[in-house]
């Protein structure tokens, strides 16, 4: 609605402009053609004018053309971003607008629709009652979620790497657990929910909603909050970008080294290749393993 009434303003204050300027064209050129010869017969005589005119003129066409030409490349590049690699936006965090409006733009794509997406603790992403895919997640149709084990070396070198003295193992523990109860929470409403924790260092953070696919990379040092996110959108073109990233999720997704959570016993269900259960470890409350621990700081 705000977006409607924004276009019709858009529309009438250019109509008035463009109304104004044709009904004052009459009285312009008559006011040019009244004064000019005896304006030009005050400066026809002043050369150092004359040359500042041309000088400025000069300036005005360099710059005109320079903005001609750079606007053509940026357009060239929009374009070949848009059509070749399926682009639609590079929005950074920092600015409130894009955010309000990328959060509007993933509600609108993701409500009642599968999710599927791969993620570090999942807090800020879900969890949080401003997070963007908060209630996306809880009004979808069903999602397959990706998070780190706790107990991982994934985890212990993340938290390791944020310089941030307030992120820290126990901090990502504390995340993930309130991640699972969230998504636990929706799986005794009878969501399809289905939860798999990995123990790699996280690379990337992908959301699948519909036909377009959100992606933040996971730069060791920076907090993700502060990383650009990129969206792509499917296409019928190979060489968008959704599909590779697509295909990464899924591949991850099947990997059978990634175990299942059991939102029931709370255990990790390991499957071969085929989906057959092969075995079940249990995974006890999210304290502090100080074997995990131990060998991320070996191993730096």
């Amino acid at each position: 609605m705000f977006k409607s009434i924004t276009n019709l303003i858009y529309h009438i204050a250019i109509l008035v402009l463009s109304a104004t300027i044709a009904l004052s064209l009459p009285y312009t050129g008559k006011l040019i053609a009244d004064n000019y010869l005896t304006y030009w017969t005050l400066i026809e005589s002043e050369k150092p004018f004359l040359i500042s005119v041309e000088i400025a003129v000069a300036v005005l066409l360099i710059m005109l053309f320079n903005y001609l030409v750079s606007n053509w490349k940026n357009r060239k590049f929009s374009k070949m971003a848009r059509n070749d690699m399926g682009l639609v936006l590079a929005a950074h965090p920092k600015s409130f607008w894009v955010k309000k409006r990328l959060k509007k733009f993933k509600e609108q794509q993701g409500m009642e629709k599968d999710v599927m997406l791969i993620g570090s603790t999942g807090f800020n992403t879900f969890v949080n009652p401003e997070s963007d895919l908060h209630h996306i997640i809880q009004n979808c149709r069903g999602a397959k979620i990706m998070l780190l084990n706790p107990f991982g070396e994934g985890a212990c070198l993340r938290a390791k790497s944020i310089p941030d003295p307030e992120i820290t193992l126990e901090h990502f523990r504390e995340q993930i657990t309130k991640s699972v109860e969230f998504l636990k929470g929706l799986k005794i409403l009878q969501k399809d929910i289905k939860l798999k924790l990995y123990e790699e260092t996280p690379l990337f953070k992908l959301t699948v909603l519909g036909d377009y696919v959100f992606m933040k990379y996971y730069h060791a040092g920076l907090n993700v909050q502060e990383m650009p996110e990129y969206i792509f959108k499917h296409s019928s073109n190979h060489g968008s970008m959704f599909h590779p990233l697509y295909q990464f999720f899924l591949s991850r997704w099947r990997d059978s080294t990634i175990p299942e959570y059991d939102f029931d016993s709370d255990e990790l269900v390991y499957r071969d290749n085929s989906g057959n259960e092969i075995k079940r470890a249990k995974l006890d409350s999210f304290t502090t393993n100080p074997a995990c621990c131990g060998n991320c700081e070996a191993k730096q």
